[in-house]
């Protein structure tokens, strides 16, 4: 879809979107749709970016050589040079290694482990990343990200 951890209506939820959505609900005291429309998201300049853009199904890593991470490398440079502050939320191990590409100063920073079952107890559940965020950038005089979900009615 375009989207990291998107899906399109009709197929089952990825168990890393359905952690989102816990640690969504917990966070906003809410209960999210069962299948959310990420698009909502997108509109209001959350860009959702995975390290690596595409996988062979079942294969978590396939194409991790295939030269991703120059092209996400460039996006996040980017981003990292608009004048205004940008909210980065850094989930798991190979997004925060991409620290370094941010600077720390200007942007609000978010991390926690990955959403996905085998990271999400280890720190992603819990650690409220949405209000977070909007914390962080209200503390840099930014408005807050409405991060309202709605029922993906796209098909």
């Amino acid at each position: 879809m375009g989207l990291a951890f998107a899906v399109p209506q009709g197929t089952q939820l990825p168990p890393s979107l359905h952690n989102i959505l816990r640690e969504y609900a917990q966070d906003w005291d809410a209960t999210p749709p069962l299948h959310p429309d990420l698009t909502e998201w997108a509109r209001q300049g959350v860009l959702l970016l995975n390290t690596i853009l595409t996988v062979e199904e079942g294969k978590p890593g396939s194409h991790a050589r295939l030269g991703w991470q120059t092209l996400t490398d460039q996006i996040l440079a980017a981003c990292n040079a608009l004048p205004h502050p940008v909210a980065f939320l850094l989930w798991g191990k190979h997004a925060q290694e991409k620290l370094p590409l941010l600077d720390e100063t200007r942007h609000v920073i978010v991390t926690a482990p990955h959403p996905s079952p085998l990271s999400a107890y280890r720190g992603f559940f819990g650690s409220k990343p949405f209000s977070t965020t909007n914390l962080r950038l209200k503390e840099k005089g930014q408005p807050p990200i409405p991060w309202t979900l709605t029922q993906d009615t796209l098909f």
